[in-house]
């Protein structure tokens, strides 16, 4: 990245925001249908039952926690073969 000009380094992060945004946006959707399939099935009422707004709290928690040590995981991977790559370049 240092050797991307100031204009070229703005766009790139630009982009990179992008991508962000759109993985945040997956997965709030899919939190969102996940959990709602899952813990809404009484549809005589607009508001929710407790229990469904308890499963919902449960469910969502779990799904973040799950999203969160997922990629916790493909760090520490991403770490694991950056190491292993390392020395090789040295020898080229």
């Amino acid at each position: 990245m240092d050797q991307l000009n100031v204009k070229e380094q703005q766009e790139f992060q630009q982009i990179v925001e992008q991508k962000q945004m759109k993985d945040f946006m997956r997965l709030y959707s899919n939190l969102v249908s996940r959990c709602f399939e899952d813990c809404v099935n009484d549809f005589t009422s607009a508001n929710l039952t407790s229990k469904e707004s308890s499963c919902i709290s449960k469910c969502s928690e779990k799904f973040l926690k799950h999203s969160e040590r997922v990629g916790q995981r493909f760090q520490e991977q991403k770490y694991v073969l950056s190491s292993s790559l390392t020395p090789t370049r040295k020898l080229n």
